[in-house]
């Protein structure tokens, strides 16, 4: 034990200038590459995948494979700091989409919202399941060997909505305030929630393979595969429950204590701690980590004052300069484009994947009453999967249920489907056109007019 606490506090020069060096190079390449594709009117998000994309195998590791496998080696400090960088990254990622998890969407949207959702999530949600069945999965499946698992992330990926990337695009053209925003984003919110719970599922079935190590699953001695997923799957929804509601509440309430000296001292330690908290009871429970951290951020976003909304954006400030660029880039380190993508899987997957979303999406606006432009432009949207499509693409691959190909595959996706909706909606934007017709949507039609 001696040993290992030397070793962990103790860093000799040679491993500090690794370390050093790999941070910062990828947090340079991040920023760089996030700021060009801003320039470009691209998501910043694409940007600083990019850049670790350059620093890592598809192109300075074709070009010096020898000095890229020195500077970012596989294992070694330099590997287990970053690897821990990762994981923090992803957790305040969560935390920062789990504080934006709220109606967006006014009550005369809500028709649309409903629609656009429920044709958006289930149709191309049962299009992967059927698609799945009639492929061979040998060729996708992850050292899990899983083959449900598989079969949740690869409906999933069809399915899948980005707040983040959806919303910044919005943002940077300056319609955030529109009806249009407001209904995309209300979509998005809910599909969010459904991909991190079924997620949730998928890596509880991963866990449910094998005994548990760790936690409450150990302590129960459960041994079974039947008995590890009932248990997981009811830990989930349980946890849910509690944190939403108790947690929810114990947060609030305790928030302006006098005797919680770190909540009165620095609220923004306090955050962290609650945040980092709920993370470890849902690891103790067996829960994804990922998923304690999403609401984690649902329960401390509702109900407080100014001081909490300043708390949080420091929080969310920090870790969009370090952590989260960080967490993008070596997503993108993680990508051989060249020894691990199948091109043709890729190009018919992303056809597919693109027309299933867009084409249901564009079915629920008209149902709810859009216009044939308003449809488009909300499948269009709807369609970029950005950054939750990534963290369903490196927590499955880092959990075993897919493996490298599918991951550059889902990746690709990602970056391919919100480079798309930025240009697609950027040029509507500057045409002068209006992304929803909303007089005429929100009117009623001529077969439900009075007559």
């Amino acid at each position: 034990m001696a040993e290992k606490k030397e070793a962990l506090v103790s860093l000799n020069g040679q491993d500090i200038a690794d370390l050093l060096l790999a941070v910062g190079l990828l947090l340079a390449s991040a920023h760089a590459m996030g700021y060009l594709f801003t320039v470009c009117r691209q998501p910043r998000v694409i940007g600083e995948i990019t850049g670790g994309l350059v620093l890592g195998p598809t192109v300075f590791g074709a070009l010096a494979p020898g000095v890229q496998q020195s500077v970012f080696p596989a294992e070694g400090v330099a590997a287990s700091w970053l690897g821990g960088t990762y994981q923090i990254g992803l957790l305040l990622l969560m935390f920062a989409s789990g504080a934006e998890l709220r109606s967006v969407y006014r009550r005369g949207e809500g028709r649309t919202v409903a629609s656009v959702t429920a044709c958006g999530v289930v149709v191309p949600f049962i299009a992967g399941v059927l698609l799945f069945r009639l492929l061979d999965a040998k060729p996708l499946l992850g050292i899990a060997g899983n083959r449900n698992a598989l079969l949740l992330v690869f409906a999933l990926s069809i399915a899948v909505t980005s707040i983040p990337v959806i919303s910044r695009i919005m943002l940077d053209l300056g319609v955030i305030q529109t009806s249009f925003a407001r209904i995309v984003l209300g979509v998005a919110v809910i599909e969010d929630v459904v991909v991190y719970v079924i997620l949730a599922l998928a890596l509880a079935l991963v866990s449910s393979t094998s005994a548990s190590d760790f936690g409450l699953p150990k302590l129960l001695g459960l041994q079974s595969e039947s008995e590890n997923l009932l248990f997981h799957v009811a830990a989930t929804l349980i946890f849910c429950v509690l944190l939403l509601t108790v947690g929810a509440r114990a947060f609030r309430w305790s928030r302006y204590r006098r005797w919680n000296v770190l909540a009165v001292s620095n609220s923004i330690a306090y955050y962290l701690l609650f945040v980092f908290a709920s993370t470890l009871l849902a690891v103790f429970l067996g829960v994804t980590p990922l998923l304690g951290a999403l609401l984690a951020g649902v329960a401390a976003s509702t109900g407080l004052g100014p001081r909490a909304v300043e708390a949080r954006g420091v929080i969310t400030a920090f870790s969009s300069a370090f952590f989260v660029p960080l967490y993008f880039a070596l997503v993108g380190l993680q990508l051989d484009l060249i020894g691990h993508f199948d091109v043709v899987f890729f190009g018919w997957f992303l056809l597919f994947a693109c027309l299933v979303k867009s084409l249901s999406v564009y079915a629920g606006g008209r149902l709810a009453g859009e216009t044939g432009r308003s449809a488009w432009n909300l499948a269009v949207a709807t369609n970029a999967r950005g950054g939750p499509g990534i963290v369903l693409a490196s927590v499955s691959y880092e959990a075993g249920i897919i493996n490298q190909n599918f991951y550059a595959a889902l990746v690709m996706l990602a970056i391919v489907t919100s480079l798309v909706a930025g240009s697609w909606l950027g040029r509507i934007v500057r045409s002068g056109e209006p992304l929803r017709d909303e007089q005429e949507a929100d009117s009623p039609s001529p077969a439900s007019a009075p007559g």
